[in-house]
């Protein structure tokens, strides 16, 4: 099978696997952006970045209609697959949700062991946590046991871990309820036309808060040596223009969604 829609062989390959706070936003839900969509950003040409995380889709969705298949069809020794998930495994439907310390964590080992099985190497990443200030300015952790989850599983099996989640918390505490509201879809009327009616979206990035993950996620990886260090780059720029957000076009990102699953395209 060859690969297409950006794999260029003979590139070392950054896969990534995960749910809609990763995924790659097609340029009609601008400015909406996933961490994953920006990653590339901090990261050289010597390595791709692969991105096939899917919005609305949990770890079991993800490994059960194919897409995790894809990705091992197309992993080769030396390939790196990201993982970060929880934000939809927390859900009360039961097509989508994963107990953290029941099959959240065997569907995650499913996608280390297949990793490895490649010789590829699996690095494991938790959600960043939403918008979840109350009206005293406190903030509850939402997704807190998914995180100590994959942190669990990362030492059962020696798998790098980086915890987006605790620094999400962090940089949410510190900024305080206005200033992190502002890293979300928090839009006001005809502030956007793609949202003309605005929207009230306390889970999903605005470009800024994407590049604050996506940043701390290179950072990590080349500080802790998971990817040799010089694969970094402008980890201490400020800012990035908007034609460089990645956005694709709505005919590419329904064939990449379509193309990169071994189900059916239209699944989670």
């Amino acid at each position: 099978m060859q690969p297409e829609y950006g794999v260029r062989p003979g590139a070392v390959r950054m896969f990534l696997a995960g749910d809609s706070s990763v995924c790659t936003r097609e340029a009609s839900r601008a400015p909406m952006t996933g961490w994953g969509q920006v990653l590339p950003l901090f990261l050289t040409g010597e390595v791709e970045v692969v991105n096939c995380a899917r919005a609305g889709a949990s770890s079991k969705t993800f490994s059960e209609r194919g897409r995790l298949d894809w990705i091992l069809e197309q992993l080769r020794p030396g390939d790196y697959l990201v993982v970060s998930f929880g934000l939809i495994d927390h859900k009360p439907e039961p097509e989508l949700r994963t107990e953290p310390f029941g099959d959240f964590q065997r569907h995650l080992r499913r996608f280390v062991d297949g990793a490895r099985d490649r010789q590829a190497h699996p690095v494991l990443v938790s959600p960043h946590e939403r918008w979840t200030f109350d009206a005293h300015g406190n903030l509850p952790r939402v997704f807190g046991e998914y995180p100590m989850a994959m942190r669990e599983l990362a030492e059962q099996t020696s798998t790098p871990y980086i915890n987006l989640y605790e620094q999400s918390l962090e940089w949410w505490t510190q900024l305080g309820p206005e200033q992190t509201r502002a890293l979300f879809m928090y839009l006001e009327p005809g502030q956007y036309a793609t949202y003309p009616e605005g929207m009230e979206d306390s889970t999903h990035l605005l470009p800024a808060g994407a590049i604050a993950c996506a940043r701390f996620v290179a950072h990590a990886m080349a500080t802790r040596r998971i990817v040799p260090e010089h694969w970094a780059q402008d980890l201490d720029r400020e800012s990035f223009p908007p034609e460089a957000m990645g956005w694709l076009d709505d005919a590419t990102h329904q064939a990449v969604t379509r193309t990169r699953t071994k189900g059916t395209g239209s699944t989670l």
